[in-house]
């Protein structure tokens, strides 16, 4: 591998273009922040940005909402201030911090959350969010734009298909009111991206530093059309994403099509021509990555690489090794790296991703063509569609151009235990938030309890989808995506917005605490049923107890045969269980939008955030514990080793997870070093992904380092942790975390 290097100087700048590296920074809150001063000739600053928004959208009162939206992203792209910087081939936008959010999104958002609460008669959403038992939501968060139409047509050709589309419809006399604020407002967004990068392109001619004329010669490609190279092709990727993501309030969770397929076709066409060199493209490719770096989003920006062609054929090509290559050499630990993976996938490539995680590189996840190839047919994708998937999130799947996700919800499967045991009233705040499935004590035997557990996790899914029912109905309203939706063919031929059915409309739900609940079933199995070591009375106060005085119960719970990611028979066929009732409703059945639920066996941090809001659990887990997360078994319960934990995780069909199941393996050094230890690796995953696996990731961590690591912060900067979908540094998580994953490494074997 060739090492590549950035400049210490252009280094040190991109670290704080976003934020500035000596000051406290909040992952979570990353986009309230600025880095080094702009030229206060360029533009406003924000505050005088806020002023003018709100005098603006105030004028605009009565004015549909695309339209007044639209205006909104217009004021700021024509006030922000803008850079040309000489250590950068990126332009910078000053206001990145969504400030058009306060006079637009929110308001609406908190008003249709208050109308749709009133419609359905029900505060439920709110008693499960309170109470860790569900989370229901509008979703902003995991579009993906139509590069092809971006790619072939830049950001004026996107402009003149949307006019050209509309003088058809007006000479087929049928534009409807919202067709024409649907139009107005694509246009208005769209000739002001242009007027942006008309004052980009003006100001560049300003500098004459060595990166100067580069700039503005892309800058000239695209203000007038589609991106000619490949420098053109990345400022387009990166201009279109600061506008969705940091004005619009649209995150795009997408860099390209695959960024090696999207990349290489101009790469080859660019060394051909001699339009650059293999360093400067390398070099382009090294200071994009940089920017989402140095933005530092907790979640992670995910690229993904890698694919199969129609024929069959692998799309990793030169540029997706050069890719790993130099993120790698510049030890990014984000964005983060998804690599579709299949039979035709060059081990070569693979092998190369996998030293790169045992060598510390955790931002890697594999995903299985094979398993998204049938959830997305199984959901009424063509072969050749699901084929050609993109990657809409963490790991998520979905066919390009035509569907969009407009709700993200999240249940969580260890809470119904713990309503069961507490006749449906939650501990800490007292509410009636479950059935009254009556006194534990007085259950007879473990059909009963388990058919208890049954009744309140359907009662929480239907309850939920009723709230959900009224709130997405609002959701074009809420939030216009006319930005994304003008690069959609078929949002533009119908002059429909994409959230109000100009293309498929899905709901997301998400299933958290899987293994915990599992594990707590079979604690209450074990311990009650097959070695009558308590009763169910004596086990609930132990829970009210939160485990203080029981201790020696707790252990045996803690160290119950029957666990979720051993390879026991027992727990994994509820799993099954579980995984096949929770998927069971939501198959065939439409949203409001008449689009489908897509399951997802994902927790995001709810497996943090749910957990400290559920109670003691039967598994020996305490009050407001971490619970499970993914399809990944409870931590430190994972005593088998590796092999038992892809039984595990692979005895229930994971393609029913209609966009994406991840497994978190925890490998220890030893067992990776040398060319032995990586053919292991590649082991692992080949066979997690032959059995049906869906995504995996891994940490390769043992105890000591860790605990050091924990100790003596200092030593360890760089030291990353794959999290869930995203990976973070060490020395930026809190300690509770740690602790948890020094737990899991203390039981790997």
């Amino acid at each position: 591998m060739k090492i590549y290097t950035i400049p210490e100087c252009d280094r040190n700048y991109l670290e704080n273009k976003y934020h500035k590296t000596s000051e406290p920074f909040n992952s979570f809150n990353r986009m309230a922040y600025h880095g080094y001063e702009y030229d206060i000739s360029t533009g406003l600053d924000d505050e005088s940005i806020r002023a003018g928004l709100e005098a603006l959208t105030s004028s605009l009162e009565g004015e549909s909402r695309p339209i007044i939206k639209a205006r909104a992203i217009e004021y700021v792209l024509d006030n922000t201030r803008i850079d040309i910087n000489e250590h950068d081939y990126f332009v910078g936008i000053y206001s990145w911090s969504r400030l058009i959010g306060k006079y637009t999104v929110a308001k609406w958002r908190d008003a249709t959350y208050l109308k749709a609460r009133e419609e359905a008669k029900s505060t439920k959403n709110i008693d499960y969010g309170r109470t860790g038992t569900a989370w229901i939501g509008l979703d902003f968060d995991h579009t993906v734009p139509d590069w092809d139409s971006l790619i072939s047509l830049g950001f004026s050709g996107i402009l003149k298909r949307a006019e050209d589309s509309y003088e058809k419809l007006c000479q087929n006399g049928r534009v409807s009111d919202k067709q024409e604020a649907f139009y107005r407002s694509v246009k208005i967004e769209y000739e002001a991206i242009i007027r942006f990068i008309d004052r980009l392109y003006e100001y560049s001619l300003t500098k004459n530093f060595a990166k100067a004329s580069k700039i503005s010669a892309c800058l000239k490609n695209l203000r007038e059309g589609a991106p000619q190279n490949t420098l053109d092709l990345l400022q387009m990727i990166y201009i279109y994403f600061m506008i969705s993501e940091s004005v619009d309030h649209y995150q795009v969770r997408s860099l390209g099509y695959g960024l090696d397929a999207t990349i290489y076709p101009f790469f080859v066409r660019d060394l051909e021509k001699g339009v650059f060199t293999r360093e400067e493209l390398t070099e382009f490719a090294a200071y994009f990555l940089m920017q989402f770096s140095a933005i530092g989003s907790y979640w992670g920006q995910p690229i993904y690489l890698a694919g199969t062609n129609p024929d069959g054929s692998s799309k990793v090509n030169e540029v997706s090794h050069l890719i790993l290559d130099v993120y790698d050499s510049l030890g990014l630990y984000n964005p983060k790296i998804q690599i579709k993976i299949s039979k035709s996938t060059p081990k070569d490539f693979i092998l190369k991703a996998l030293d790169m995680i045992r060598s510390g590189t955790s931002s890697i996840v594999f995903v299985s063509e094979d398993t998204a190839l049938k959830a997305l047919m199984r959901n009424g994708a063509t072969y050749d569609e699901a084929l050609d998937s993109v990657i809409k999130g963490c790991y998520e799947y979905t066919t390009k151009a035509n569907c969009i996700g407009i709700s993200f919800n999240t249940f969580n499967a260890l809470k119904p235990i713990a309503l069961v045991f507490n006749n449906g009233k939650d501990k800490a705040t007292g509410i009636q938030v479950g059935l009254q499935t009556g006194n534990v004590a007085d259950f007879k035997d473990f059909r009963e309890f388990y058919y208890a557990y049954l009744a309140q996790f359907d009662d929480i899914i239907e309850n939920s989808l009723h709230c959900l029912d009224h709130m997405e109905k609002y959701i074009h309203e809420v939030n216009p995506s006319s930005l994304y939706s003008a690069t959609i063919p078929a949002c533009v031929e119908s002059m429909t917005d994409a959230l109000d059915c100009g293309i498929k409309n899905v709901s997301d739900v998400l299933i958290n605490g899987f293994a915990s609940a599992v594990d707590a079933l079979m604690a209450v199995y074990e311990l009650v049923y097959e070695k009558k070591l308590t009763t169910l009375a004596e086990l609930k106060e132990a829970l009210d107890a939160n485990w203080v005085g029981h201790e020696k119960l707790r252990i045996k719970a803690l160290n119950c045969k029957h666990k979720f990611g051993v390879g026991d028979k027992m727990a994994d066929s509820y799993a099954n269980a579980i995984h096949t009732f929770f998927s069971s409703h939501f198959t065939g059945r439409k949203n409001c939008h008449g689009g489908n639920y897509e399951y997802e066996l994902h927790s995001a941090r709810a497996f943090i955030e749910q957990g400290k809001k559920t109670e003691a659990t039967p598994d020996g887990r305490r009050d407001w514990d971490d619970t499970s997360k993914n399809v990944s078994p409870t931590t430190g319960m994972d005593k088998n080793g590796i092999t038992a934990l892809v039984r595990s995780a692979t005895s229930i069909e994971l393609s029913v997870s209609d966009s994406g199941a991840c497994l978190d393996a925890m490998l220890h050094p030893s067992s990776v070093q040398g060319d032995d230890g990586l053919e292991v690796l590649f082991s692992v995953l080949d066979t997690y992904m032959s059995r049906g696996g869906a995504s995996i990731h891994f940490n390769i961590f043992d105890a000591d380092t860790l605990r050091d690591a924990q100790a003596n912060p200092e030593k360890y900067k760089n030291l990353q942790v794959r999290v869930c979908g995203w990976n973070v540094l060490w020395n930026n998580m809190v300690k509770e975390e740690q602790d948890m994953y020094i737990l899991r490494a203390e039981n790997i074997i």
